[in-house]
């Protein structure tokens, strides 16, 4: 990029991109779209919302309008189904205080929706995923799990209780997340999607040049995901994002096999991961507001250009 009011591009694959309007003003730009991952339209629209929505939310910004972005089979299926999509998803936007200005569909063998942002935040308040430090703690605002159950819900495996949990955490906004870290000091922040915790860990601390350590009995986690992923239901994407991270990884011998898929399953909506020298106050201050999954999952524990991520117990 050479123009120097680009200031987030592609190069550390951070959540949004960043455009300078002027010395007080910028905007935070972010587009995503996914196949049907529940069963439920109306599901399906209000995290399609949520997760577009996450972006902004994770640079620090403030989302300011939306534009729907829809794919469907109007042959193969009814238009009341995607009125349900629509509706979900402007039901979520309303809960944000986002109008949906407009859109974009097609006809289209499969489903899909999703939302272009539209987001404001000032040039020097920009939350990027580098820049953590040693001594951080890492406070991850939701719980893990959301593609393996999602696999289960295809093979009509699922336990209604982590159907229920998933889509509720899936549909949370991350708003009252950012607006509580804003009040405290951070280093890093991303928003946990499709690469996992591990991967998207993996980015900050590539990006920031530092080690960081997991401890997986703090990861919060849906309900029978473990069991779901013991019996192999565990999507193609968990399985290549354990590949694209195993260079980086250092296990501890006694985490099991089974914590060492689910903490790199591709989620969908995920929580705030948030680097912070100050792990005590802000979580006590996400548990005021409401967060209450929120969890001090590890820390930066030095400085590594290698980017080394240890996981213990």
């Amino acid at each position: 990029m050479t123009d120097p009011n680009v200031l987030v591009g592609p190069e550390t694959a951070d959540d949004a991109a960043v455009y300078r309007l002027s010395d007080d003003a910028a905007l935070v730009l972010t587009v995503d779209f996914f196949t049907p991952i529940v069963d439920d339209p109306s599901d399906f629209g209000r995290i399609a919302a949520a997760n577009s929505l996450s972006d902004v939310y994770a640079m620090g910004g403030r989302p300011v309008a939306m534009l729907s972005i829809v794919g469907f089979p109007r042959d193969r299926l009814p238009l009341a189904l995607l009125a349900e999509i629509l509706r979900g998803g402007a039901e979520k936007a309303s809960e944000a205080g986002v109008p949906v200005v407009g859109g974009h569909s097609i006809d289209d063998a499969e489903p899909k929706a999703g939302y272009a942002v539209v987001g404001l935040v000032h040039p020097r308040r920009i939350w990027r995923n580098v820049g953590a430090r040693p001594g951080d703690a890492l406070v991850l605002t939701k719980p893990i799990g959301t593609g393996i159950i999602s696999t289960a819900i295809k093979h009509a495996r699922a336990p209604a209780r982590a159907v229920e949990a998933a889509v509720e955490a899936m549909a949370t906004l991350n708003r009252a997340a950012a607006e509580v870290a804003a009040g405290v000091t951070v280093h890093a922040v991303t928003d946990v999607t499709g690469f996992g915790l591990l991967g998207h860990l993996r980015e900050m601390t590539l990006g920031s040049k530092v080690r960081a350590r997991l401890h997986v009995g703090r990861i919060p986690l849906l309900p029978d995901v473990v069991a779901l992923a013991e019996a192999g239901l565990v999507p193609g994407g968990t399985r290549r994002n354990l590949q694209a991270v195993a260079p980086a990884v250092r296990w501890g011998g006694a985490v099991p096999e089974v914590l060492r898929t689910v903490i790199g399953d591709a989620q969908t909506s995920g929580g705030l991961l948030i680097a912070t020298p100050d792990g005590p106050g802000l979580l006590s201050a996400l548990t005021r507001a409401g967060v209450l999954d929120a969890a001090a999952v590890g820390s930066i524990v030095a400085e590594d250009p290698a980017g080394i991520i240890e996981v213990e117990p």
